[in-house]
Protein backbone atom coordinates (compact mmCIF):
# COMPACT_ATOMS: atom_id res chain seq x y z
CA UNK A 1 0.00 0.00 0.00
CA UNK A 2 1.31 3.42 -0.90
CA UNK A 3 0.51 6.54 1.04
CA UNK A 4 0.79 10.02 -0.40
CA UNK A 5 1.47 12.99 1.81
CA UNK A 6 2.65 16.30 0.54
CA UNK A 7 6.07 17.30 1.87
CA UNK A 8 6.22 20.94 0.83
CA UNK A 9 8.70 23.70 1.31
CA UNK A 10 8.24 25.58 4.62
CA UNK A 11 6.73 28.64 2.97
CA UNK A 12 4.06 26.44 1.31
CA UNK A 13 3.53 23.97 4.16
CA UNK A 14 0.65 24.05 6.59
CA UNK A 15 1.61 23.65 10.24
CA UNK A 16 1.42 19.99 11.22
CA UNK A 17 0.23 18.66 14.54
CA UNK A 18 -2.17 21.52 15.29
CA UNK A 19 -5.45 19.60 15.36
CA UNK A 20 -6.69 16.45 17.04
CA UNK A 21 -9.95 14.59 16.49
CA UNK A 22 -12.03 17.01 18.57
CA UNK A 23 -10.57 20.10 16.91
CA UNK A 24 -11.47 18.83 13.44
CA UNK A 25 -14.93 17.78 14.62
CA UNK A 26 -15.52 21.31 15.90
CA UNK A 27 -14.83 22.71 12.42
CA UNK A 28 -17.07 20.15 10.73
CA UNK A 29 -20.03 20.34 13.10
CA UNK A 30 -19.75 24.13 13.01
CA UNK A 31 -20.05 24.00 9.22
CA UNK A 32 -23.24 21.95 9.56
CA UNK A 33 -24.66 24.70 11.84
CA UNK A 34 -27.09 22.38 13.67
CA UNK A 35 -29.03 25.15 15.43
CA UNK A 36 -29.60 26.92 12.12
CA UNK A 37 -30.77 23.65 10.56
CA UNK A 38 -33.16 22.96 13.40
CA UNK A 39 -34.63 26.46 13.29
CA UNK A 40 -34.66 26.84 9.50
CA UNK A 41 -34.92 23.52 7.67
CA UNK A 42 -36.82 21.17 9.99
CA UNK A 43 -40.06 23.20 10.21
CA UNK A 44 -40.15 23.44 6.40
CA UNK A 45 -39.46 19.70 6.06
CA UNK A 46 -42.33 18.98 8.46
CA UNK A 47 -44.92 21.21 6.76
CA UNK A 48 -44.02 20.71 3.09
CA UNK A 49 -42.51 17.25 3.54
CA UNK A 50 -43.58 14.15 5.43
CA UNK A 51 -44.87 15.69 8.66
CA UNK A 52 -44.09 13.75 11.82
CA UNK A 53 -41.74 11.47 9.86
CA UNK A 54 -39.27 14.27 9.05
CA UNK A 55 -36.85 12.96 11.73
CA UNK A 56 -36.74 9.65 9.85
CA UNK A 57 -35.65 11.43 6.68
CA UNK A 58 -32.74 13.00 8.59
CA UNK A 59 -31.78 9.58 9.95
CA UNK A 60 -31.77 7.95 6.51
CA UNK A 61 -29.68 10.76 5.00
CA UNK A 62 -27.27 10.45 7.92
CA UNK A 63 -26.91 6.70 7.32
CA UNK A 64 -26.25 7.36 3.62
CA UNK A 65 -23.48 9.79 4.49
CA UNK A 66 -22.03 7.37 7.04
CA UNK A 67 -21.73 4.85 4.20
CA UNK A 68 -20.00 7.54 2.14
CA UNK A 69 -17.64 8.13 5.06
CA UNK A 70 -16.44 4.51 5.01
CA UNK A 71 -14.72 4.81 1.63
CA UNK A 72 -13.82 8.44 2.29
CA UNK A 73 -12.03 7.52 5.51
CA UNK A 74 -10.23 4.61 3.83
CA UNK A 75 -9.00 6.96 1.11
CA UNK A 76 -7.75 9.43 3.72
CA UNK A 77 -5.27 6.79 4.89
CA UNK A 78 -3.76 6.59 1.42
CA UNK A 79 -3.47 10.33 0.68
CA UNK A 80 -3.24 13.36 2.96
CA UNK A 81 -3.86 16.66 1.21
CA UNK A 82 -5.58 19.95 2.01
CA UNK A 83 -7.69 19.60 -1.16
CA UNK A 84 -9.07 16.22 -0.13
CA UNK A 85 -11.93 15.88 -2.62
CA UNK A 86 -9.94 16.80 -5.70
CA UNK A 87 -7.00 14.63 -4.63
CA UNK A 88 -9.28 11.63 -4.14
CA UNK A 89 -11.11 12.13 -7.43
CA UNK A 90 -7.80 12.63 -9.21
CA UNK A 91 -6.25 9.50 -7.77
CA UNK A 92 -9.22 7.42 -8.88
CA UNK A 93 -10.56 9.07 -12.03
CA UNK A 94 -7.59 10.97 -13.42
CA UNK A 95 -5.84 14.28 -12.92
CA UNK A 96 -8.04 16.27 -15.29
CA UNK A 97 -11.31 15.27 -13.63
CA UNK A 98 -9.66 15.74 -10.24
CA UNK A 99 -8.70 19.31 -11.10
CA UNK A 100 -12.17 20.02 -12.51
CA UNK A 101 -13.81 18.68 -9.36
CA UNK A 102 -11.67 21.01 -7.25
CA UNK A 103 -13.19 24.06 -8.89
CA UNK A 104 -16.69 22.73 -8.15
CA UNK A 105 -15.68 22.18 -4.51
CA UNK A 106 -14.43 25.76 -4.26
CA UNK A 107 -17.70 26.94 -5.79
CA UNK A 108 -19.62 24.98 -3.15
CA UNK A 109 -17.71 26.33 -0.17
CA UNK A 110 -17.70 29.93 -1.37
CA UNK A 111 -21.42 29.65 -2.17
CA UNK A 112 -22.41 28.32 1.24
CA UNK A 113 -20.26 30.95 2.93
CA UNK A 114 -22.04 33.65 0.94
CA UNK A 115 -25.39 32.12 1.92
CA UNK A 116 -24.46 32.28 5.59
CA UNK A 117 -23.17 35.86 5.22
CA UNK A 118 -26.56 36.85 3.82
CA UNK A 119 -28.50 35.12 6.56
CA UNK A 120 -26.23 36.55 9.26
CA UNK A 121 -26.66 40.11 8.04
CA UNK A 122 -30.38 39.69 7.49
CA UNK A 123 -31.02 38.30 10.97
CA UNK A 124 -28.99 41.00 12.72
CA UNK A 125 -30.63 43.77 10.71
CA UNK A 126 -34.06 42.41 11.67
CA UNK A 127 -33.32 41.69 15.34
CA UNK A 128 -30.96 44.53 16.25
CA UNK A 129 -31.36 47.14 13.54
CA UNK A 130 -28.96 50.12 13.82
CA UNK A 131 -27.14 49.11 10.63
CA UNK A 132 -28.24 47.77 7.24
CA UNK A 133 -27.74 44.05 6.60
CA UNK A 134 -24.65 44.57 4.46
CA UNK A 135 -22.91 46.54 7.22
CA UNK A 136 -23.44 43.71 9.73
CA UNK A 137 -22.25 41.25 7.09
CA UNK A 138 -19.09 43.22 6.39
CA UNK A 139 -18.29 43.41 10.11
CA UNK A 140 -18.48 39.60 10.28
CA UNK A 141 -16.44 39.43 7.06
CA UNK A 142 -13.60 41.42 8.66
CA UNK A 143 -13.51 39.27 11.82
CA UNK A 144 -13.66 36.00 9.86
CA UNK A 145 -10.82 37.13 7.60
CA UNK A 146 -8.63 38.06 10.57
CA UNK A 147 -9.29 34.76 12.39
CA UNK A 148 -8.56 32.75 9.24
CA UNK A 149 -5.09 34.30 9.13
CA UNK A 150 -4.25 32.93 12.57
CA UNK A 151 -3.06 29.43 13.36
CA UNK A 152 -5.81 26.90 12.64
CA UNK A 153 -5.96 25.76 16.28
CA UNK A 154 -6.99 29.31 17.31
CA UNK A 155 -10.03 29.01 15.05
CA UNK A 156 -10.77 25.57 16.46
CA UNK A 157 -10.76 26.96 20.01
CA UNK A 158 -13.16 29.76 19.04
CA UNK A 159 -15.44 27.26 17.33
CA UNK A 160 -15.18 24.91 20.28
CA UNK A 161 -16.66 27.40 22.71
CA UNK A 162 -19.47 28.35 20.33
CA UNK A 163 -20.24 24.74 19.43
CA UNK A 164 -20.40 23.51 23.03
CA UNK A 165 -22.95 26.20 23.87
CA UNK A 166 -25.00 25.42 20.77
CA UNK A 167 -24.98 21.67 21.34
CA UNK A 168 -25.81 22.10 25.01
CA UNK A 169 -28.86 24.22 24.17
CA UNK A 170 -30.17 21.66 21.69
CA UNK A 171 -29.50 18.68 23.98
CA UNK A 172 -31.07 20.31 27.06
CA UNK A 173 -34.17 21.33 25.11
CA UNK A 174 -34.54 17.89 23.49
CA UNK A 175 -34.12 16.06 26.80
CA UNK A 176 -36.66 18.34 28.49
CA UNK A 177 -39.26 17.73 25.78
CA UNK A 178 -38.73 13.97 25.64
CA UNK A 179 -38.76 13.70 29.43
CA UNK A 180 -42.13 15.49 29.50
CA UNK A 181 -43.51 13.43 26.62
CA UNK A 182 -45.43 16.27 25.00
CA UNK A 183 -49.21 16.36 24.53
CA UNK A 184 -49.42 12.87 23.01
CA UNK A 185 -46.49 11.05 24.55
CA UNK A 186 -43.43 9.68 22.74
CA UNK A 187 -44.35 8.05 19.42
CA UNK A 188 -41.28 6.55 17.74
CA UNK A 189 -43.35 4.80 15.08
CA UNK A 190 -44.82 8.05 13.79
CA UNK A 191 -41.35 9.43 13.06
CA UNK A 192 -39.33 6.36 12.11
CA UNK A 193 -41.84 4.05 10.43
CA UNK A 194 -40.49 3.45 6.88
CA UNK A 195 -43.98 3.77 5.41
CA UNK A 196 -44.43 7.16 7.07
CA UNK A 197 -40.98 8.36 6.02
CA UNK A 198 -41.76 7.54 2.38
CA UNK A 199 -45.36 8.77 2.51
CA UNK A 200 -46.21 10.86 -0.53
CA UNK A 201 -43.40 9.29 -2.56
CA UNK A 202 -39.99 10.59 -3.47
CA UNK A 203 -41.54 12.74 -6.19
CA UNK A 204 -43.86 14.26 -3.60
CA UNK A 205 -43.77 15.21 0.06
CA UNK A 206 -41.19 12.60 1.11
CA UNK A 207 -38.81 13.90 -1.54
CA UNK A 208 -39.15 17.41 -0.15
CA UNK A 209 -38.17 16.21 3.33
CA UNK A 210 -35.14 14.32 1.97
CA UNK A 211 -34.03 17.35 -0.03
CA UNK A 212 -34.02 19.58 3.06
CA UNK A 213 -32.29 16.86 5.07
CA UNK A 214 -29.46 16.59 2.52
CA UNK A 215 -29.10 20.36 2.55
CA UNK A 216 -28.70 20.32 6.34
CA UNK A 217 -25.64 18.04 6.27
CA UNK A 218 -23.39 20.18 4.07
CA UNK A 219 -19.91 20.61 5.53
CA UNK A 220 -19.44 17.20 7.17
CA UNK A 221 -16.99 16.11 4.45
CA UNK A 222 -14.42 18.74 5.42
CA UNK A 223 -12.58 16.43 7.86
CA UNK A 224 -9.90 15.36 5.38
CA UNK A 225 -9.15 18.98 4.42
CA UNK A 226 -7.41 19.38 7.78
CA UNK A 227 -5.37 16.18 7.44
CA UNK A 228 -2.06 17.98 6.91
CA UNK A 229 -2.62 20.04 10.05
CA UNK A 230 -3.68 17.08 12.20
CA UNK A 231 -1.48 15.28 14.70
CA UNK A 232 -1.75 11.90 12.96
CA UNK A 233 -3.85 12.01 9.76
CA UNK A 234 -4.02 8.22 9.37
CA UNK A 235 -5.96 7.89 12.60
CA UNK A 236 -7.30 11.39 13.26
CA UNK A 237 -9.12 11.93 9.94
CA UNK A 238 -11.09 8.64 9.90
CA UNK A 239 -12.07 9.01 13.56
CA UNK A 240 -13.06 12.65 13.07
CA UNK A 241 -15.13 11.75 10.00
CA UNK A 242 -17.13 9.03 11.75
CA UNK A 243 -17.55 11.07 14.90
CA UNK A 244 -18.64 14.20 13.03
CA UNK A 245 -21.20 12.40 10.86
CA UNK A 246 -22.44 10.41 13.85
CA UNK A 247 -22.85 13.50 16.02
CA UNK A 248 -24.63 15.45 13.28
CA UNK A 249 -26.96 12.54 12.45
CA UNK A 250 -27.93 11.82 16.04
CA UNK A 251 -28.31 15.49 16.87
CA UNK A 252 -30.52 16.24 13.86
CA UNK A 253 -32.68 13.12 14.21
CA UNK A 254 -33.15 13.40 17.99
CA UNK A 255 -33.80 17.14 18.01
CA UNK A 256 -36.27 16.87 15.13
CA UNK A 257 -37.98 13.99 16.94
CA UNK A 258 -38.17 16.07 20.12
CA UNK A 259 -39.77 18.91 18.16
CA UNK A 260 -42.39 16.52 16.78
CA UNK A 261 -42.99 15.11 20.26
CA UNK A 262 -43.31 18.57 21.76
CA UNK A 263 -46.08 19.50 19.33
CA UNK A 264 -47.75 16.07 19.11
CA UNK A 265 -47.28 13.74 16.13
CA UNK A 266 -50.91 13.90 14.96
CA UNK A 267 -51.06 17.69 14.89
CA UNK A 268 -47.42 18.59 14.20
CA UNK A 269 -48.06 20.09 10.76
CA UNK A 270 -50.86 22.37 11.95
CA UNK A 271 -48.92 23.39 15.05
CA UNK A 272 -45.77 24.13 13.05
CA UNK A 273 -47.74 26.32 10.64
CA UNK A 274 -49.34 28.15 13.56
CA UNK A 275 -46.06 28.85 15.33
CA UNK A 276 -44.14 29.83 12.19
CA UNK A 277 -46.71 32.18 10.69
CA UNK A 278 -45.65 35.82 10.56
CA UNK A 279 -47.87 38.60 9.21
CA UNK A 280 -50.24 35.95 7.88
CA UNK A 281 -47.52 34.10 5.92
CA UNK A 282 -46.92 30.44 6.97
CA UNK A 283 -43.28 29.45 7.54
CA UNK A 284 -42.19 33.07 7.36
CA UNK A 285 -40.60 32.67 10.81
CA UNK A 286 -39.58 28.99 11.09
CA UNK A 287 -37.18 29.69 13.98
CA UNK A 288 -40.19 30.54 16.15
CA UNK A 289 -41.11 26.84 16.29
CA UNK A 290 -38.03 25.69 18.21
CA UNK A 291 -37.95 28.90 20.24
CA UNK A 292 -41.56 28.36 21.35
CA UNK A 293 -40.84 24.76 22.32
CA UNK A 294 -37.73 25.78 24.25
CA UNK A 295 -39.69 28.45 26.10
CA UNK A 296 -42.50 26.02 26.92
CA UNK A 297 -40.47 23.02 28.05
CA UNK A 298 -37.33 24.68 29.45
CA UNK A 299 -38.06 28.35 30.03
CA UNK A 300 -38.12 31.71 28.23
CA UNK A 301 -34.43 32.13 29.01
CA UNK A 302 -33.60 29.18 26.72
CA UNK A 303 -35.47 30.76 23.81
CA UNK A 304 -33.52 33.98 24.39
CA UNK A 305 -30.24 32.08 24.57
CA UNK A 306 -31.07 30.21 21.35
CA UNK A 307 -31.75 33.49 19.59
CA UNK A 308 -28.23 34.58 20.46
CA UNK A 309 -26.69 31.19 19.64
CA UNK A 310 -28.23 31.21 16.15
CA UNK A 311 -25.96 34.15 15.41
CA UNK A 312 -22.93 32.45 16.94
CA UNK A 313 -23.77 29.32 14.95
CA UNK A 314 -23.84 31.33 11.76
CA UNK A 315 -20.51 32.95 12.64
CA UNK A 316 -18.97 29.55 13.40
CA UNK A 317 -20.11 28.33 9.99
CA UNK A 318 -18.58 31.37 8.31
CA UNK A 319 -15.18 30.63 9.83
CA UNK A 320 -15.39 26.93 9.00
CA UNK A 321 -16.22 27.52 5.33
CA UNK A 322 -13.60 30.28 5.04
CA UNK A 323 -11.00 27.75 6.14
CA UNK A 324 -12.33 25.08 3.77
CA UNK A 325 -12.39 27.32 0.68
CA UNK A 326 -8.95 28.81 1.34
CA UNK A 327 -7.38 25.38 1.81
CA UNK A 328 -8.76 24.20 -1.53
CA UNK A 329 -7.26 27.24 -3.27
CA UNK A 330 -4.00 26.60 -1.40
CA UNK A 331 -3.88 22.94 -2.45
CA UNK A 332 -4.62 23.72 -6.11
CA UNK A 333 -1.95 26.42 -6.19
CA UNK A 334 0.65 24.21 -4.54
CA UNK A 335 -0.08 21.59 -7.17
CA UNK A 336 0.32 24.08 -10.00
CA UNK A 337 -3.30 24.37 -11.15
CA UNK A 338 -3.57 27.97 -9.82
CA UNK A 339 -0.98 30.77 -9.49
CA UNK A 340 1.85 29.87 -7.10
CA UNK A 341 1.37 32.83 -4.70
CA UNK A 342 -1.87 31.22 -3.51
CA UNK A 343 0.21 28.40 -2.02
CA UNK A 344 2.03 30.68 0.42
CA UNK A 345 1.49 30.42 4.16
CA UNK A 346 2.21 33.03 6.82
CA UNK A 347 4.41 32.54 9.87
CA UNK A 348 1.44 31.08 11.76
CA UNK A 349 1.11 28.31 9.18
CA UNK A 350 -2.18 29.58 7.74
CA UNK A 351 -2.75 29.75 3.95
CA UNK A 352 -2.81 33.53 4.11
CA UNK A 353 -2.86 34.48 0.43
CA UNK A 354 -5.60 31.97 -0.39
CA UNK A 355 -7.62 33.17 2.59
CA UNK A 356 -7.33 36.81 1.51
CA UNK A 357 -8.39 35.90 -2.03
CA UNK A 358 -11.39 34.01 -0.65
CA UNK A 359 -12.37 37.09 1.33
CA UNK A 360 -11.93 39.37 -1.67
CA UNK A 361 -14.29 37.19 -3.73
CA UNK A 362 -16.96 37.03 -1.02
CA UNK A 363 -16.57 40.74 -0.30
CA UNK A 364 -17.18 41.62 -3.95
CA UNK A 365 -20.32 39.47 -4.11
CA UNK A 366 -21.64 41.03 -0.90
CA UNK A 367 -21.06 44.46 -2.44
CA UNK A 368 -22.95 43.50 -5.61
CA UNK A 369 -25.97 42.31 -3.62
CA UNK A 370 -25.91 45.50 -1.56
CA UNK A 371 -25.58 47.80 -4.57
CA UNK A 372 -28.43 46.14 -6.46
CA UNK A 373 -30.54 45.99 -3.26
CA UNK A 374 -31.11 42.26 -3.43
CA UNK A 375 -32.56 40.63 -0.33
CA UNK A 376 -29.93 39.01 1.94
CA UNK A 377 -32.21 36.08 2.86
CA UNK A 378 -34.65 35.55 -0.02
CA UNK A 379 -31.92 36.00 -2.64
CA UNK A 380 -28.43 35.66 -1.18
CA UNK A 381 -29.14 32.93 1.37
CA UNK A 382 -31.54 30.76 -0.62
CA UNK A 383 -29.80 31.05 -3.98
CA UNK A 384 -26.32 30.24 -2.71
CA UNK A 385 -27.32 27.53 -0.23
CA UNK A 386 -29.17 25.67 -2.99
CA UNK A 387 -26.20 26.03 -5.33
CA UNK A 388 -23.78 24.81 -2.65
CA UNK A 389 -25.61 21.62 -1.74
CA UNK A 390 -26.09 20.56 -5.38
CA UNK A 391 -22.36 21.13 -5.94
CA UNK A 392 -21.25 19.18 -2.87
CA UNK A 393 -23.45 16.16 -3.56
CA UNK A 394 -22.11 16.06 -7.15
CA UNK A 395 -18.52 15.92 -5.85
CA UNK A 396 -19.40 13.35 -3.18
CA UNK A 397 -20.79 11.12 -5.93
CA UNK A 398 -17.54 11.46 -7.90
CA UNK A 399 -15.57 10.59 -4.76
CA UNK A 400 -17.61 7.37 -4.32
CA UNK A 401 -16.81 6.31 -7.89
CA UNK A 402 -13.16 7.30 -7.45
CA UNK A 403 -12.84 5.22 -4.27
CA UNK A 404 -14.16 2.13 -6.04
CA UNK A 405 -11.86 2.59 -9.04
CA UNK A 406 -8.78 3.44 -6.98
CA UNK A 407 -8.98 0.46 -4.63
CA UNK A 408 -9.71 -1.87 -7.52
CA UNK A 409 -6.37 -0.81 -9.01
CA UNK A 410 -4.44 -0.50 -5.73
CA UNK A 411 -5.16 -3.45 -3.50
CA UNK A 412 -4.28 -3.13 0.16
CA UNK A 413 -5.45 -4.15 3.61
CA UNK A 414 -8.88 -2.52 3.14
CA UNK A 415 -11.83 -4.92 3.06
CA UNK A 416 -14.62 -5.31 0.50
CA UNK A 417 -17.09 -3.30 2.55
CA UNK A 418 -14.74 -0.31 2.64
CA UNK A 419 -13.77 -0.38 -1.01
CA UNK A 420 -16.93 -1.54 -2.81
CA UNK A 421 -20.09 -2.20 -0.82
CA UNK A 422 -20.25 1.02 1.22
CA UNK A 423 -19.23 3.31 -1.69
CA UNK A 424 -21.78 1.66 -4.02
CA UNK A 425 -24.60 2.02 -1.49
CA UNK A 426 -23.58 5.62 -0.80
CA UNK A 427 -23.46 6.38 -4.53
CA UNK A 428 -27.01 5.08 -4.98
CA UNK A 429 -28.21 7.28 -2.13
CA UNK A 430 -26.31 10.30 -3.46
CA UNK A 431 -27.70 9.90 -6.99
CA UNK A 432 -31.18 9.85 -5.51
CA UNK A 433 -30.33 12.80 -3.27
CA UNK A 434 -28.97 14.84 -6.19
CA UNK A 435 -32.13 14.21 -8.18
CA UNK A 436 -34.30 15.27 -5.25
CA UNK A 437 -32.22 18.40 -4.68
CA UNK A 438 -32.37 19.41 -8.32
CA UNK A 439 -36.02 18.59 -8.88
CA UNK A 440 -36.98 20.46 -5.70
CA UNK A 441 -34.49 23.27 -6.23
CA UNK A 442 -37.28 25.83 -6.51
CA UNK A 443 -38.27 25.14 -2.89
CA UNK A 444 -34.69 25.07 -1.64
CA UNK A 445 -33.52 28.20 -3.42
CA UNK A 446 -36.76 30.14 -3.83
CA UNK A 447 -36.40 30.07 -7.62
CA UNK A 448 -39.83 28.81 -8.66
CA UNK A 449 -41.20 29.80 -12.06
CA UNK A 450 -44.19 32.09 -12.02
CA UNK A 451 -47.50 30.24 -11.69
CA UNK A 452 -45.92 26.97 -10.46
CA UNK A 453 -46.87 25.30 -7.16
CA UNK A 454 -43.55 23.82 -5.96
CA UNK A 455 -45.23 21.57 -3.38
CA UNK A 456 -46.95 19.49 -6.07
CA UNK A 457 -44.74 20.03 -9.14
CA UNK A 458 -41.11 18.99 -9.54
CA UNK A 459 -38.66 21.29 -11.35
CA UNK A 460 -40.66 24.32 -12.55
CA UNK A 461 -37.65 26.61 -12.10
CA UNK A 462 -37.25 30.25 -12.97
CA UNK A 463 -34.37 31.24 -15.32
CA UNK A 464 -32.06 32.01 -12.35
CA UNK A 465 -32.99 28.61 -10.90
CA UNK A 466 -31.92 26.80 -14.06
CA UNK A 467 -28.65 28.75 -14.13
CA UNK A 468 -27.85 27.83 -10.52
CA UNK A 469 -28.71 24.14 -11.01
CA UNK A 470 -26.62 23.88 -14.18
CA UNK A 471 -23.62 25.86 -12.91
CA UNK A 472 -21.82 23.02 -11.01
CA UNK A 473 -22.10 20.67 -13.99
CA UNK A 474 -21.00 23.36 -16.43
CA UNK A 475 -18.01 24.21 -14.22
CA UNK A 476 -17.06 20.54 -13.95
CA UNK A 477 -17.16 20.12 -17.74
CA UNK A 478 -15.41 23.42 -18.35
CA UNK A 479 -12.70 22.67 -15.80
CA UNK A 480 -12.06 19.29 -17.41
CA UNK A 481 -11.72 20.80 -20.88
CA UNK A 482 -9.54 23.62 -19.58
CA UNK A 483 -7.27 21.11 -17.85
CA UNK A 484 -6.91 19.13 -21.08
CA UNK A 485 -6.10 22.24 -23.10
CA UNK A 486 -3.84 24.12 -20.72
CA UNK A 487 -1.91 21.19 -19.25
CA UNK A 488 -1.56 23.40 -16.17
CA UNK A 489 -0.88 20.49 -13.83
CA UNK A 490 2.76 20.45 -12.88
CA UNK A 491 4.96 17.44 -12.21
CA UNK A 492 4.40 17.95 -8.48
CA UNK A 493 0.63 17.76 -8.89
CA UNK A 494 0.83 14.61 -10.98
CA UNK A 495 3.46 12.90 -8.86
CA UNK A 496 2.50 13.84 -5.33
CA UNK A 497 -1.27 14.29 -5.50
CA UNK A 498 -2.88 12.59 -8.44
CA UNK A 499 -0.45 9.87 -9.48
Amino acid sequence: MTTTRIEAEPETALHKGRLGVIGIVFFVVAAAAPLVGMTGAVPVAIVLGNGAAAPGAYLIVGITLLLFSVGYAAMSQRVTNAGAFFAYVGRGLGKHLGTASAFVSILAYVAIQLAVYGFFGGVLAAQVGLLPWWAWTLLAWVVVTLLSLLSVDVGAKVLGVLMLLELAALVVTSVAILADGGPEGINFWASFNPAAILAGGLAGSAGIAFAFAFASFIGFEATAIYGEESKDPKTVVPRATYLAVGVITVLFAVTAFAMVTGMGASSVVEKTVELSTLDGVPLADPAAVLFALASQYVGPWMATLMGILVLSSLFAGLLAFQNAASRYLFALARGGALPAPLSRVNRRGAPSTASVVTSVVTGLVIAVFAIFQLDPVLNMFYWFSGLAVVSIVLIELLVCIAVIVYFNRNKGSENLFQTVIAPVLAAIGLVLGEYLLMSRFGLLAGTVAEGVDPTVTSWGLSPIGWVLVALPFALLAGGYVLSLISHSETEELVKDVLS
